[in-house]
């Protein structure tokens, strides 16, 4: 057994932060951003084949990103997020996360 002292304890404010951080209420964004490398109509595709998004959606999602430099393509929890982003970066997309109350 570990013996936790005073010195060990994480700071309050620390241990909030981190509470905020990994809280399950708050939902997460997949961002994908523009880049000089893929065609508009590869990225229509890719979030057509991700995301079983319509034509006319992932249309209005990739001109999203090629206008505005990026669009927000999911919505979920952390876990559900990481895993799109892994899945995007796959198919040579630029992509990241961040909560959902800090998106553009």
């Amino acid at each position: 057994m570990v013996k936790i002292d005073e010195s060990t304890k994480v700071d309050s404010a620390v241990e909030a932060a981190i509470k905020e951080i990994f809280n399950g209420d708050k939902p997460w964004v997949t961002i994908v951003w523009d880049d000089p490398v893929n065609l508009m109509t590869y990225v229509t595709y890719v979030l057509m084949e991700l995301f079983g998004y319509t034509r006319e959606k992932a249309h209005e999602l990739m001109m999203k990103v090629h206008t505005e430099g990026k669009a927000v393509v999911s919505t979920g929890s952390r876990e559900e997020m990481e895993h799109d982003v892994a899945r995007l970066h796959e198919y040579g997309l630029w992509a990241t996360l961040q909560r959902g109350d800090q998106a553009l």
